[in-house]
């Protein structure tokens, strides 16, 4: 008889300490916001990386460049920049006496 309590005892205690178990493990483990906040902040990290390295390369390219053509980069881009990405225009008397698309 004390043998079979021992058992019962022993299965009872086995079949506790298993089931407790997943809710324990289901604690472990960062929530959704977090996992969240750290992909944002990732995904802000690499573009800044990205945008450090591209502008290090734009650096590099024209320490390879001669001075005209520097300036000619230079020129070019205040253009651009100026004109956003509407593109290039052709001069007005162009546009006026140039030939029908």
């Amino acid at each position: 008889m004390a043998m079979v309590f021992r058992r019962l005892r022993f299965l009872l205690m086995v079949l506790l300490l298993g089931g407790a178990v997943p809710h324990v493990m289901g604690q472990a483990g960062i929530g959704k916001r977090d996992q969240e906040r750290i992909q944002r902040s990732k995904k802000k990290n690499d573009a800044k990386e990205v945008k450090k390295e591209e502008k290090r390369l734009y650096k590099r390219h024209l320490e390879h460049q001669d001075k005209a053509t520097r300036k000619r980069l230079k020129r070019h881009k205040r253009r651009a920049d100026k004109q956003g990405n509407t593109g290039h225009r052709d001069p007005f008397l162009q546009r006026l006496f140039g030939p029908k698309h």
